[in-house]
């Protein structure tokens, strides 16, 4: 089964057939193969120390939780296994690489297990790296909050715009195009943010070079309830 929208990042540490093992098979057993889902114990599951992501909406994170009592956990979290060796035993525990609202929002929704597919361990530039990729890939992300992501994700590792695009599943345009958007004034991109004007609109006033021009333009959109091509019109 291949899992559409993850992009070339996250698509490449998930398998194209995933068997889901069962509750007794993943206490503590390593995967036998890439293949396999396992359930595993979230108290099992540390947090990603390289996750770039630090504040997570709570409002966000109850209504994801609702969403996963009720269909459940759709797309495994993805994981490294660690063990650790001491006099009493050997302590199995893991590591998240993607997946940090779900496992967040699983906890709050009182769940004991979640799906997860286990690689073997990714260094910490990887982590980041992935980190990164997983939240541009969020479905509620604004395009301010996406070029952000692009912007450090190319910033953090050197990457090309054509890079960026593969490792999101994005084409080029349409990452320079977003990108373009952090050179709108803040007060511009916080309305984006905001949902007062859309993306579209915005890359209609950044045919504005004066940055006076650009708001009175923002708030004429806004004022007016101007679609975007009437927006391109006034911009030219």
């Amino acid at each position: 089964m291949k899992l559409s929208g993850l992009g070339k990042g996250l698509e490449s540490l998930i398998p194209k057939t995933m068997p889901v093992k069962s509750e007794a098979a993943v206490l503590g057993d390593a995967p036998k193969t890439k293949e396999s889902i396992f359930l595993i114990e979230v108290d099992k599951i540390k947090e990603n120390p390289h996750q770039p992501r630090r504040d997570f909406d709570e409002i966000e994170l109850q209504s994801l939780a609702s969403s996963i009592r009720e269909h459940g956990i759709l797309q495994p979290l993805i994981i490294s296994k660690f063990e650790d060796e001491n006099p009493s035993g050997i302590k199995v525990f893991y590591e998240l690489i993607a997946g940090e609202r779900r496992l967040k929002a699983a906890k709050l929704a009182g769940f004991q297990f979640v799906p997860a597919i286990i690689k073997p361990k990714v260094e910490d530039r990887n982590k980041l790296e992935l980190a990164l990729i997983e939240n541009i890939q969020r479905a509620d992300l604004n395009a301010i909050e996406k070029a952000r992501g692009y912007d450090e994700l190319m910033k953090k590792f050197g990457l090309s715009q054509k890079e960026t695009a593969f490792k999101v599943g994005q084409s080029r345009e349409s990452v320079a195009n977003t990108l373009r958007l952090l050179g709108l004034s803040i007060e511009i991109q916080k309305a984006i943010e905001s949902g007062k004007i859309s993306e579209g609109h915005g890359r209609a006033i950044l045919a504005i070079e004066n940055d006076n021009q650009q708001l009175a333009l923002m708030n004429e959109i806004i004022s007016k309830n101007l679609s975007v091509r009437a927006a391109e019109s006034l911009g030219r």
